[in-house]
């Protein structure tokens, strides 16, 4: 593993900055990474990302810009708008919006007002803050209303969501979240936004690679509006995207900007070209599956030690695990498995009696491994792992965590990560 990747210039002129970044890269080819929001990018996506892009100013869109000089600008943002339609088989995407937060306020000011009613997942059930939810503008500047999943199940009951809808009637109805490890059923989302004439907006955040692997079904057939993060499954830079129907492509356009923010990030819009490129090809279809086979396994391998898991298991590529019949607390157990070399986060759980930051949970992931080339033959080693590292926390025992990340750092060696090893 050579490690860290060489930075000569960087090197050079702050040596200090330098450091960091190259144990940075140390720290994520040597761990188990199970944050399921985070990934490896390739080499690829981190030259693009890199480039002289950076110097460029590019208020407007391709054709319709209000700078000079952008005969290459505008031919790179086609590009990943051509791609985006041609992945997600959509009829209008937009490409510009910083990040995942954004692109929903993007949302907001195309088809909402100040005081209208909207309506998202709860974010202690496993929606996100942008969805309405009151410690987020979305919840401040709007009235918000929420719903969850059962507390039998852990599944959304669309018997409620549809009362609530059609008692509400909310201008925006968001579907996705943060925190959701069974398949989102569109259509029956789709059916109650027309009866209580909604506009849906699917969040695919999280599942955006899964949907271009063909691993999940597609928001495109029932939502009005697709937002989406390009990191994450979709391994591609920290960007966003808002894809729609045409009719509501000048809404969604105008909303980005002017409406919320200026000239995009032209190098970011080149790296989203380059990861929509790889998303592609028949070897992604291949990892989107490989992601979700490997949160299956782990998840029967996680059951199988009696550890708790919200609904049950999961159906994509998150594990939402509550750790309250083990008695070790999610920020507790979230610390010591990073101490242990396995990177988690720790989770609100739905109902959970604890507080936010000190939650029942934790939230775990395999796009990271999958993106390594580890397989559902190593996932009893895995479960292993975080059941010893949970104990271990439990027990304070500080020599089983150093064993355990021992043991992780060898296999981490036998699968170097995309883009680090060189």
């Amino acid at each position: 593993m050579t490690l860290p990747l060489p930075h000569p210039a960087l090197a050079a002129a702050d040596p200090e900055l330098a450091a960091l970044v190259g144990a940075e890269e140390l720290l994520q080819a040597e761990t188990l990474r199970l944050i399921p929001s985070e990934n490896y990018v390739s080499r690829a996506v981190l030259e693009a990302s890199g480039t002289v892009l950076q110097n460029k100013y590019s208020e407007g869109y391709a054709g319709r810009r209000y700078y000079e000089g952008q005969q290459n600008i505008d031919q790179i943002e086609r590009l990943a708008v051509d791609r985006a339609k041609a992945v997600f088989g959509v009829e209008h995407a937009n490409v510009q919006p910083y990040s995942g937060s954004p692109a929903n306020l993007a949302v907001y000011l195309a088809f909402a007002e100040p005081g209208d009613t909207v309506m998202g997942m709860a974010l202690p059930m496993g929606g996100h803050l942008t969805h309405g939810w009151g410690v987020s503008a979305t919840g401040k500047w709007f009235r918000g209303v929420q719903y969850g999943v059962r507390q039998d199940t852990g599944l959304i009951d669309f018997d409620q969501v549809r009362e609530l809808a059609l008692a509400e009637r909310p201008k925006i109805i968001f579907c996705g979240g943060t925190a959701l490890p069974r398949t989102i059923d569109f259509a029956a989302f789709a059916e109650i936004a027309r009866e209580s004439g909604a506009v849906l907006v699917a969040d695919i955040a999280h599942i955006a690679g899964l949907i271009a692997g063909g691993a999940h079904p597609s928001p495109v057939p029932h939502a009005d509006v697709i937002s989406t993060t390009t990191h994450k499954t979709l391994r591609g830079p920290r960007g966003a995207m808002l894809m729609s129907r045409e009719e509501h492509a000048k809404a969604i356009d105008k909303a980005v900007f002017p409406g919320l923010q200026g000239g995009p990030h032209n190098q970011t819009t080149a790296g989203i070209a380059v990861a929509l490129h790889e998303a592609a090809q028949p070897a992604f279809a291949e990892y989107a599956r490989s992601v979700v086979a490997n949160a299956r396994a782990l998840a029967d391998e996680l059951l199988a030690r009696g550890f708790d898991l919200v609904s049950g298991g999961t159906d994509n590529h998150l594990i939402l695990m509550d750790l309250t019949p083990k008695e070790v607390p999610g920020k507790v157990a979230a610390k010591a498995l990073d101490r242990a070399g396995i990177v988690v986060n720790y989770n609100t759980v739905p109902y959970d009696p604890r507080k936010p930051f000190d939650p029942s949970g934790i939230r775990i992931g395999t796009p990271s491994l999958t993106s390594r080339g580890i397989g559902t033959e190593h996932m009893a080693a895995v479960a292993d792992w975080i059941d010893r590292g949970v104990r271990a926390a439990g027990a304070g025992d500080e020599q089983a965590l150093t064993a355990i990340r021992a043991e992780v750092a060898e296999l981490m060696a036998a699968y170097p990560a995309p883009g680090l090893s060189g």
